[in-house]
């Protein structure tokens, strides 16, 4: 089946993410063809809103709370920090394995693996797409427990970041050069805003030349 990421659901106050120069409507933010639900409720942000072809979705995809919808992509919206679409969302699991598996259910195909550290330290990344979003899944390459998947982070795309980070001001860290050649990233300091997920801000692809 064919399956998009409609929503993100947080249980921060709105008020945080409008702090954050984010433009809601009825309590979302719309990222390119994504809704963040800022519910209020405080119960954290392990919860998402699926749209698919196909009704028949777990209420659970390896412990993110899924919910499903059949409403269409919400328009383009101008957002103050200048934000236009969400670039990735960073999921955290204990057993890759076992979270790949559950993608898998969903019809996610594993498009590329990365490896990163070594010894205690090492990591590996998978990535798998979502509509327009990448979805990069994170954690050690064996597995170290039996908790959930969790939703860590989100990477927002500017056109302009230097723009972005002046109008955040202290709460948002220098610009600064991304992992990915060409692109450059900052930190928006959500901590201190009263929000849950940690954001990042970067600037568009470099498409390839010659």
């Amino acid at each position: 089946m064919a399956i998009w990421l409609d929503a993100l659901v947080t249980g921060d106050e709105p008020a945080a993410w409008r702090a954050a120069g984010f433009a809601l409507h009825d309590d979302e933010v719309a990222i390119g063809t994504v809704r963040v639900l800022c519910t209020g409720d405080g119960r954290g942000h392990d919860r998402w809103r699926l749209r698919a072809d196909d009704e028949v979705v777990p209420t659970s995809v390896d412990g993110l709370g899924t919910s499903v919808t059949d409403r269409a992509p919400q328009g383009p919206v101008e957002h103050p920090n200048g934000v236009s679409r969400l670039d990735h969302v960073v999921l955290r699991s204990p057993d890759l394995d076992r979270t790949t598996e559950a993608f898998g259910a969903l019809g996610l195909d594993l498009r590329r693996t990365r490896d990163v550290g070594s010894g205690e330290g090492a990591m590996q990344q998978r990535f798998f797409r979502m509509g327009e979003v990448i979805l990069e899944l994170v954690g050690p390459p064996s597995p170290v427990g039996d908790g959930p998947c969790s939703i860590w982070g989100l990477a927002l795309v500017t056109d302009d970041i230097d723009a972005s980070a002046a109008h955040l001001g202290a709460a948002c860290s220098p610009p600064k050069p991304a992992v990915q050649p060409g692109r450059r990233i900052a930190t928006v300091r959500t901590r201190e805003l009263g929000i849950g997920p940690t954001i990042a801000l970067m600037t568009p692809h470099v498409r390839a030349t010659g």
